[in-house]
């Protein structure tokens, strides 16, 4: 029999240790099954648990579409025309800490070709006529009372890009305790349930995991147009949010 060198002996060695450790680090990585007594059953639930509170924060989108000959000239227009917009914001009692740039951004402006006779365009490249610069700020805004007259202050500094609001909740864990209580209570009731339709009893909880709280989707965004302005203050009905939280329990039945 051929005998190994010594480098070759130990990268043998090696590929042997590496391939016997890789079953001990798979099984590591998985939990093991739940222990419940012999004879008994588990059972798995899941619940959710919903809470609604008045909302005490809107969020919203203000910004400035702003356009010029060369890139340059955009992006000129639209710094002043957004300073002017956060200035407005300012004045009108958001503090810094609530405004924050969420879009920022520079386009081309390509020439409209018109169709040929037929229906046909031509097939040259298309020129570009100027730039269109985007710039908006996502603006938190604490006082709801005022919600409208910020709105109609904003359209009046040139703010020509108005979306929102989303209406939430500032500190939502309360409300999502309560989910979870709720939660929690369902899941109860519908083991107590499986328990007395198998003729069983719940003996107890093997395990409880939580999906997370959640918000549903932000009410549907409308936009400002710039003759707001000159209207009535824009009307804001906040109404009420909800926030609901989701369980997995497992519960041990027995006799």
């Amino acid at each position: 029999m051929r005998r190994l060198a010594p480098f070759s002996r130990l990268v043998v060695s090696v590929a042997l240790l590496s391939a016997a450790s890789l079953p001990v680090a798979a099984q590591a990585q998985i939990a093991p099954p739940p222990v419940v007594a012999p004879g008994n059953t588990l059972l798995t639930v899941s619940a959710d648990g919903r809470s609604t509170r008045a909302p005490d924060l809107a969020v919203f989108n203000a910004g400035v579409a702003s356009t010029g000959t060369t890139a340059g000239e955009a992006l000129a227009a639209n710094s002043a025309d957004m300073n002017r917009v956060i200035t407005a914001l300012k004045r009108a009692g958001i503090a810094d800490r609530d405004i924050q740039t969420s879009n920022l951004n520079l386009n081309p402006v390509y020439e409209q070709r018109q169709p040929r006779p037929g229906g046909t365009v031509a097939s040259q490249e298309p020129r570009i006529v100027g730039y269109q610069v985007n710039n908006s700020v996502s603006v938190r805004q604490r006082n709801l009372g005022e919600f409208g007259r910020v709105i109609d202050t904003l359209v009046s500094a040139g703010a020509n890009q108005v979306s929102g609001p989303d209406f939430q909740v500032d500190k939502p864990e309360p409300a999502l305790d309560d989910a979870r209580m709720e939660a929690m209570a369902k899941a109860r009731a519908r083991a107590d349930l499986y328990a007395r339709a198998a003729g069983l009893k719940v003996v107890r909880i093997v395990s409880i995991s939580e999906s997370g709280g959640y918000a549903p989707p932000p009410m549907p965004m409308y936009r400002v147009q710039m003759a707001a302005a000159e209207a009535a203050p824009t009307p804001v009905a906040a109404g009420e949010v909800a926030l609901a939280a989701n369980v997995t329990v497992q519960f041990e039945l027995g006799r």
